[in-house]
């Protein structure tokens, strides 16, 4: 189950099916699914030649160029592409679509097709945005909210997508999975009965290989673990994502101080780098001792290319040079980005907010975290940000304790000068995911023989106290490879199986994030015979978790959202 090697598997049919100089027309979606899988040089090499837009208007006809299509079926870009075909640009078009097409598309097509340049029409389920091989993301735009009225309704057109993204991930994966889902979400449920409904709808296409074991699409909704996303991330990709932000592969370091023009963005791409690849999930610490061996390796490298003292040695030199300049650019590159984030780190005084995040989400220890979190609002060097994180993280844990001091650490985050919009916050992530809304014991506190207990003992160990945390999605898998989660808990949709999985699906509602791509990665390589993936609406960092939060209640009804508003959360 590797969906980097599945996407561009699609890809590679698409341009390789169409023989001679082509041109790849995408859309605003599709882009960069594209993008973060196949690079530009990968496309020259299978003589795509161009790659534009359908949207762009301004093209230049070329008919002696053939056009490879690959859109979402969107009503947008379904309608982008008749009106392509309508005055056609290329000499002839290759379709193919993301996701199933209905009928009527297709009978559409065909009757704007007067000039009978469409000479094929096919669906590749790359539906998604393939980050990890066993990592995706939807990527549900800013501009399309998940939640509608309320934090247990979906809106509509962002359900229509994920029910339309997972079923693309199903038949990418050729899975034809049993669907549980967390019983206290509502969400959860009528994504879980909305995907069983299409499954049988389209039986035709799942009608694959009959595994030993059936598979499990497994669907979670991010309100159950609102703690994860609130923590400030200690390994490679997790950190970048939370200091400075991945968006579609790329890494936008433009405000970093005297950064090079070459470096002002850049890409970070497991199949593209092999750097990244092995260090994404290593902590800060051992990055350090690895970026320090990556250039002398470099360097190693640059003194046995400088002696060229004959012809053959010129030549060599000639051949080995574009592996050279590579590698060149990706020492600069990650030389870089870790120099940034150790900037970062210092500046925001990381290592003192850590150490307490990890305290309130690891340990129950009130008195010495209520002294340290006071300390901490009134010190003046750390971020009003990461001030509001720590007493979120207080509230989260502590919200049911008798002697918990929340309206104590309002007034003195008032009396330090934070926004009354940013502490207005404290009640609404309270609404959304307070213990009243999570169906799990969060923190374990209920159960007296759950208190540290170390899941999948001996798969992480606790590096460092920055890294204690584990998410909360460890103990559900854990319970469900050992055939030991409880159906009144994460009811099937249909059926059921005593069975303990090979084949695991997640589907996180709300946002998954890379510690919990970590634990993922982690899992599939240590446990024989599991294979899992996890996808979700989109990659949540602590800023864009928060941010969606704050944007869906200052839309609730007034009944729902007495903490409504806006703020810069940066």
């Amino acid at each position: 189950m590797d969906l980097i090697k599945n996407v561009q598997s699609y890809i590679t049919k698409m341009v390789d099916n169409v023989s001679g100089m082509k041109v790849l027309l995408l859309d605003v979606e599709t882009t960069p699914i594209v993008s973060v899988v196949a690079t530009q040089s990968f496309l020259l090499a299978h003589e795509t030649y161009l790659v534009d837009r359908i949207d762009n208007k301004g093209r230049e006809k070329m008919k002696h160029l053939k056009c490879v299509c690959f859109l979402r079926p969107s009503h947008e870009s379904v309608q982008h592409l008749i009106d392509e075909l309508r005055d056609p640009k290329y000499g002839e078009y290759h379709l193919y679509f993301s996701n199933i097409l209905k009928k009527t598309v297709i009978e559409r097509l065909a009757e704007v097709d007067e000039n009978e340049v469409v000479r094929e029409l096919q669906e590749f389920y790359a539906d998604f945005s393939a980050i990890n091989p066993d990592l995706y993301s939807l990527n549900l735009p800013k501009h399309m909210p998940i939640y509608g009225d309320s934090p247990q309704a979906w809106e509509g057109r962002a359900f229509q997508r994920s029910v339309e993204g997972v079923m693309a991930s199903l038949l990418a994966l050729k899975k034809k999975p049993l669907i549980r889902y967390e019983k206290m979400s509502t969400m959860a449920k009528t994504l879980a009965q909305e995907i069983h409904y299409q499954i049988q709808q389209e039986s035709q296409l799942f009608e694959f290989r009959r595994a030993d074991t059936p598979p499990i699409l497994l669907i979670l909704d991010r309100r159950n673990d609102p703690v994860t996303p609130l923590l400030t991330q200690w390994t490679y990709q997790a950190m970048v994502h939370e200091m400075l932000g991945i968006y579609n592969g790329r890494v936008d370091l433009s405000s970093v101080p005297d950064i090079k023009k070459d470096l002002k963005e850049i890409v970070l791409a497991v199949d593209q780098d092999l750097f990244y690849k092995k260090n994404k999930f290593l902590n800060f610490g051992d990055l350090g001792a690895n970026i320090k061996s990556y250039v002398e390796e470099y360097q190693n490298k640059t003194k046995s290319n400088i002696k060229i003292e004959s012809v053959t040695d010129m030549k060599r030199f000639v051949e080995e040079y574009p592996e050279f300049r590579k590698l060149s650019g990706n020492v600069s590159k990650h030389v870089t980005l870790v120099g940034e984030l150790s900037r970062l780190v210092s500046e925001l005084h990381l290592l003192e907010v850590s150490e307490l995040e990890q305290s309130l989400a690891c340990n129950e220890s009130h008195a010495s975290d209520l002294k340290a979190l006071q300390k901490m609002i009134e010190n003046s060097k750390i971020s009003d940000r990461a001030k509001v994180r720590l007493v979120l993280l207080y509230a989260l844990r502590y919200e049911k304790s008798p002697n918990n001091a929340i309206t104590t650490l309002i007034e003195l985050l008032h009396r330090n000068g934070i926004s009354e919009l940013d502490i207005k916050l404290i009640g609404t992530v309270m609404q959304y995911a307070g213990a009243d809304q999570r169906q799990d014991d969060l923190f374990e506190n209920e159960n007296i023989f759950s208190r540290g207990k170390n899941v999948f003992k001996g798969l992480k160990g606790v590096e460092n106290v920055y890294t204690q945390h584990t998410p909360h999605m460890a103990n559900t898998i854990d319970l469900l490879v050992k055939g030991r989660l409880k159906e009144t808990s994460y009811p099937f949709v249909d059926g059921s199986t005593r069975d303990k999985p090979q084949d695991i699906i997640i589907f996180m509602i709300g946002g998954a994030t890379y510690e919990e791509a970590k634990l993922v990665a982690q899992l599939n390589s240590s446990i024989p015979g599991i294979r899992m993936v996890l996808g979700g609406t989109t990659i949540h960092n602590s800023d864009s978790f928060i941010n969606e939060i704050r944007e869906a209640y200052s839309r609730f009804p007034s009944s729902i959202s007495p903490y409504g508003g806006r703020s810069n959360w940066r």
